[in-house]
């Protein structure tokens, strides 16, 4: 049995006695998959999958079930949403929109830049970016977030324990410290195996109010997210600095098929009533007690929102 099935089945029983008299037709049924061991020792499975949740706990992985009030809801809308999954670090607020940024692994460098910017701004506005901590696109995305002070939430296509690609580890540090989230439907010790992938971005499109394809190439995994946004009742934008060259061919057959066009964040923003602008960054050093009166009336009176109780940021028009 995987760690997941262990664990499934140790959630799923209510008490050691149930457990204990399970059956193996009631063991296939709870995990909906034949078996090839002839016998099963329910004592011995439920000490491995305590063993098990002993490790993650350790090892500070947390994972929640279908069923639990902290699983994510937008995923219980899709189809064949994963029934467990592993997370580390700090849970995204499921009440404020989530916006996906996905491109190429090889972007243009305008792309690239675009997907920081992007992330970017939406950090500076609250609002957190999801994307796979992929190199390219991905990671540009996910720094940007954190520049601009958003907790970003990165959705892994291996095992919890580690990241792939290993270039992206230290990035992957700088999201949990951040207050940002990594995810993954695999288990501890999952390698990052080819089929993973796309199954990895139905979870990754499912989880955003919009999504964004920066820069993708002709058969690209972007263009699996793309449609897996599109047949999840998301929404799906193009951005214009991924349009040029072999490397936009994707990219535009999209934009060709009906996908909006962005320059870029005010547009969402603007979608999303937050107005027509963005926010700016006011530094600590500039909250001090002479101004911080006129700041608050500034907040209350919608020229300036706090952010997470210590900074504020002020409402840029325009």
């Amino acid at each position: 049995l995987t760690t997941n099935e262990k664990l499934i089945l140790y959630r799923s029983t209510a008490s050691e006695s149930q457990f204990s008299v399970l059956r193996r037709e009631g063991l296939e049924r709870l995990l909906d998959r034949r078996l090839k061991c002839r016998d099963f020792d329910p004592s011995a499975t439920l000490q491995a999958a305590e063993g098990d949740r002993k490790r993650l706990t350790v090892k500070r992985i947390e994972y929640t079930f279908y069923e639990d009030t902290d699983y994510p809801p937008q995923l219980r809308e899709i189809y064949n949403p994963p029934f467990l999954l592993f997370y580390r670090g700090e849970l995204p607020d499921y009440q404020q929109p989530l916006l996906g940024i996905v491109g190429t692994r090889r972007p243009t460098g305008s792309a690239g830049e675009a997907a920081f910017r992007l992330g970017y701004d939406a950090g500076t506005c609250g609002i957190s970016v999801v994307s796979g901590l992929a190199k390219g696109i991905d990671g540009f995305a996910h720094e940007g977030n954190l520049d601009g002070g958003g907790k970003t939430v990165a959705v892994l296509g291996c095992g919890i324990d580690s990241v792939y690609p290993v270039c992206n580890r230290s990035l992957g540090l700088r999201i949990l410290e951040g207050g940002g989230t990594i995810f993954s439907e695999y288990p501890p010790g999952e390698p990052p195996l080819r089929y993973h992938f796309p199954a990895r971005n139905r979870v990754l499109s499912g989880w955003c109010r919009r999504m964004v394809v920066v820069e993708a190439p002709e058969r690209s995994g972007e263009l699996i997210t793309a449609d897996h946004a599109l047949d999840q009742g998301r929404d799906l934008l193009v951005h214009s600095a991924g349009l040029e060259g072999a490397n936009g061919a994707g990219l535009r057959r999209l934009a060709d098929d009906g996908a909006p066009v962005i320059d870029g964040m005010n547009e969402i923003l603007e979608e999303w009533g937050y107005g027509h602008g963005y926010t700016q960054k006011v530094e600590p050093s500039e909250v001090t007690p002479g101004n911080l009166a006129s700041m608050m009336r500034a907040e209350l009176a919608g020229d300036m929102v706090a952010h997470r109780g210590k900074y504020f940021r002020r409402v840029v028009n325009g």
